[in-house]
């Protein structure tokens, strides 16, 4: 487990993702249908869980790779799929903090993106840098809350993976963060 927060009364925790967790969380993908079909042009299909297992961008290292989920009250709510020490040394890239929609706009994300970059900083991560779909409302609001700054769009890259047949550029938005003299790390536990 990574982290255990508590947040008006309900329990969130963040950990690795485990290879039962695939049905679960396919099903929060197909939730979120609004999210998909804007950033890929289609909905979720069968093998997108399995896909964040393989999709890394050129350079990054696999052992830098964390794929995180969201617990609150024992069902899965999100997902996060991180990079550590990418693009460069200290860094730590997040292509994607989805939230199941029923749980969007309580402050869960929000809660559990401060924690984890608070961590970050503390283990020494001297940036987070975060993609979202151009145009996405929600995810660009979301990161100019966290004070995260927004760059120009970009094509969407392959990272290892067949692109969407309607997928979008990306937005990169950037944190720098207070870190402390250690690297950034993610417990895998």
């Amino acid at each position: 487990m990574l982290l255990d927060l508590e947040m008006d009364g309900r329990r969130l925790r963040v950990r690795g993702l485990e290879p039962d967790d695939e049905p679960d969380v396919l099903g929060m993908f197909e939730a979120c249908e609004d999210w998909f079909s804007h950033a890929f042009g289609q909905p979720a299909m069968p093998g997108d869980v399995q896909s964040l297992y393989y999709s890394l961008p050129d350079g990054a290292e696999f052992e830098n790779k964390a794929i995180l989920v969201i617990e609150a009250e024992g069902r899965i709510i999100g997902l996060i799929d991180a990079v550590r020490e990418y693009p460069d040394r200290g860094a730590c890239s997040v292509g994607l903090f989805l939230i199941q929609p029923d749980c969007r706009r309580f402050g869960l994300g929000r809660a559990v993106a401060s924690a984890l970059i608070s961590s970050l900083a503390a283990d020494g991560c001297t940036e987070v840098i975060a993609s979202v779909a151009e145009g996405w409302q929600p995810g660009l609001k979301f990161l100019d809350a966290l004070g995260f700054v927004s760059e120009v769009p970009r094509e969407a890259a392959h990272a290892n993976r067949n692109l969407g047949p309607g997928e979008r550029p990306t937005v990169r938005a950037r944190l720098r963060t207070s870190a402390a003299s250690h690297s950034a790390s993610f417990d895998r536990k």
